[in-house]
C-alpha cells in the first residue's frame, strides 16, 4: 500500500519560494509515476507536475512552466516541487499523487492516481 505524506507549505508574499515534500512508502522503485495536484476552493482539482518513475520525463501545467520544478530523490523516496515566483493564484492545497506503471506524467491525469497524500497548504499574499 503506497503511503504519501506532503511537508512545506505555508504563507509567503507573492515573488517568494517554497518546497514541498512528499515521502513515499510501499511502493517499489521505478514502478510508480509522481506528481503533484492542486486544488482551491470552489475550484477543480489541476495537475501541476508529472514526473515518470525514473525520471525521464516531466510535464507541468502552463500555469506553473518556468517557474516549478518536479524532481525525487530515489536514496529517500521523496518527490519534491521547487515553486519559485509565486503568485496569488497558486493559493491551493497540494497533494502528492502516485501512479503504479504504466502511466502518464500529463497534469491533467495527475489527480485521478490512485494514491494521494492529505495535502499542505500553500498561501500567497500579494
Amino acid at each position: 500500500q503506497v503511503q504519501l505524506v506532503e511537508s512545506g507549505g505555508g504563507s509567503v508574499q507573492a515573488g517568494g519560494s517554497l518546497r514541498l515534500s512528499c515521502t513515499a512508502s510501499g511502493y517499489t522503485y521505478g514502478r510508480v509515476c509522481m506528481g503533484w495536484f492542486r486544488q482551491a476552493p470552489g475550484k477543480e482539482r489541476e495537475g501541476v507536475a508529472g514526473i515518470s518513475p525514473r525520471g525521464s520525463s516531466t510535464d507541468y501545467a502552463d500555469s506553473v512552466k518556468g517557474r516549478f520544478t518536479i524532481s525525487q530523490d530515489y536514496a529517500k523516496n521523496t518527490l519534491y516541487l521547487q515553486m519559485n515566483s509565486l503568485k496569488p493564484e497558486d493559493t491551493a492545497m497540494y497533494h502528492c499523487a502516485a501512479h503504479p506503471t504504466p502511466c502518464t506524467v500529463l497534469g491533467g491525469h495527475i489527480p485521478l492516481y490512485n494514491y494521494r497524500g492529505q495535502g499542505t497548504q500553500v498561501t500567497v499574499s500579494p
